[in-house]
């Protein structure tokens, strides 16, 4: 049983995130909330809470998960290098634009909802891949950062909660089954058209690319790339070096479509492949994040292999190409460890478990779908978690299906859609930085231009959760 310091374990993502949202310094707002937190921790003592705060960074890298992400996050820096400097990416640019498939906003807006789509495997693979691919479109096209990076994190989580077959469906069964679940497949399918925020977040981000709705920030955003040319606001700082996002192909070589395919195309297809290893032929049981790490290596060593033997690209060449991309790569690692390390004060304080359990009072049967939902919310957007969230949710909703005669899989729906929206709006979410990190845009920006459009698709979800309670 987690023990919890009641309203103080709050504090910590509290002040972090509306330090981050109000100041834009969201490294320094994301280390004062760390510290913050295990200063409560150690009986509010500023000195020793500093001391746990630095060891609290340096255990992140003994979770070999977190490790796996930073450092796949990091060599997704050497794949756009790697593409860009073999003169793949304006090849496929220019095959792409030449050849009439995207030619206006509309269809760069629709290429980057079919690749986030399509590529249900795993979230950051599906980010990382559709933001290699389009951000030099949309660059060309003049659509903001912050458009493709809503884009991109509309398209990740919302579709992959939705689909059994990968590592988010592997989790929420293996969860499902614990609670005594006899046929935790069915209820998981039967959750899928109940998910309405997941639905509905899919609906919107298409719409806004039909029909050029724009609201809010956003539309400020939009307004600034037409009147001024600027893909960026000024002062902004995109969670990936310039020299990575502006690198010149190497003159004198062919630009080829296939050159930057090749990579995108090895590491789609490793993907299931390495699911299936690291799941010992049991594809839903294998590790997301060692499957992205070795797809990314796959498709840089493939990469690596063709360039060199089309002699476009020499050893040394491909090193510093690689280290350029990587080192391009490092504010997203600190930015990675910062969040890793507040989403485990989090579990020392136990703020999941003390919001989960503020909520759990006699309440009409009627509205705990929806209040289970906006619970699953508050806890995502406070710990930056979707997956934590589930972990914690699931065992407190499923038990009441039986003691209240709910029905198992609108909960389920309720749960996982309360995840992804809260996650989908947290400045600290790990899916929410790679977006950022993808479309080359500021994080509190995207955060910022995102928030209205998942506000919308969330109170939609509310009023269709005390709907379907009180007659589903």
């Amino acid at each position: 049983m987690i023990e919890s310091f009641g309203w103080i374990s709050i504090l910590p993502p509290l002040i972090a995130i509306f330090l981050a949202i109000k100041t834009k310094h969201v490294y320094i707002s994301l280390t004062l909330g760390i510290w913050i937190g295990w200063t409560a921790v150690s009986s509010w003592d500023p000195f020793k809470g500093l001391i746990s705060a630095v060891n609290s960074l340096i255990h992140v890298f003994s979770s070999a998960d977190n490790t796996r992400v930073i450092l796949f996050s990091c060599m997704i820096g050497a794949v756009i290098t790697f593409t860009q400097y073999s003169g793949g990416m304006k090849g496929f640019v220019n095959w792409i634009v030449g050849k009439g498939l995207v030619r206006k906003r509309k269809s760069a807006g629709l290429l980057a909802w079919f690749l986030g789509v399509v590529i249900f495997i795993e979230s950051s693979i599906c980010i990382l891949i559709s933001g290699a691919v389009t951000r030099p479109i949309f660059d060309r096209l003049k659509i903001s950062r912050e458009k493709l990076a809503y884009i991109l994190d509309s398209t990740s989580a919302p579709k992959c909660v939705l689909i059994p077959f990968n590592a988010w469906g592997a989790l929420v069964l293996g969860l499902l089954a614990r609670q005594g679940i006899e046929n935790p497949v069915k209820v998981f399918i039967s959750s899928i058209p109940l998910n309405f925020y997941a639905i509905l977040a899919l609906m919107i981000v298409l719409f806004v690319i039909l029909t050029g709705t724009d609201i809010g920030p956003m539309k400020k955003a939009e307004k600034r790339v037409r009147d001024q040319g600027k893909l960026l606001r000024d002062g902004a700082e995109p969670l990936i070096s310039e020299e990575v996002v502006m690198m010149k192909e190497k003159q004198g070589i062919p630009q080829r479509p296939l050159n930057m395919l090749i990579p995108v195309g090895v590491m789609i297809s490793m993907m299931p492949v390495a699911l299936f290893i690291s799941g010992k032929g049991h594809i839903m049981k294998g590790s997301g994040s060692m499957a992205v790490l070795w797809s990314v290596i796959s498709g840089l060593v493939v990469a690596a292999v063709a360039y060199r033997a089309q002699g476009i690209m020499s050893t040394k060449e491909l090193t510093d190409t690689f280290m350029k991309g990587v080192g391009g790569m490092i504010p997203l690692a600190v930015l990675m460890m910062l969040a890793f390390a507040i989403g485990d004060i989090c579990d020392v304080l136990g703020t999941g478990a003390y919001l989960a359990q503020a909520v759990k009072s006699t309440l009409p049967s009627e509205i705990i779908p929806a209040l289970v939902f906006t619970v699953s919310s508050v806890i995502a957007f406070s710990t930056g978690t979707s997956w934590g969230t589930f972990a914690i949710m699931i065992p407190i909703g499923i038990p009441m299906v039986s003691l209240i005669g709910l029905n198992p899989a609108l909960i389920t729906a309720a749960v996982l859609g309360g995840g992804v929206f809260g996650d989908h709006c947290s400045p600290i979410s790990d899916t929410t930085i790679i977006s950022s990190m993808a479309s080359a845009t500021d994080h509190i920006d995207h955060v910022r231009t995102q928030i209205p459009y998942a506000l919308i698709a969330g109170g939609g979800a509310v009023v269709l959760f005390l709907v379907f309670g009180t007659f589903f």
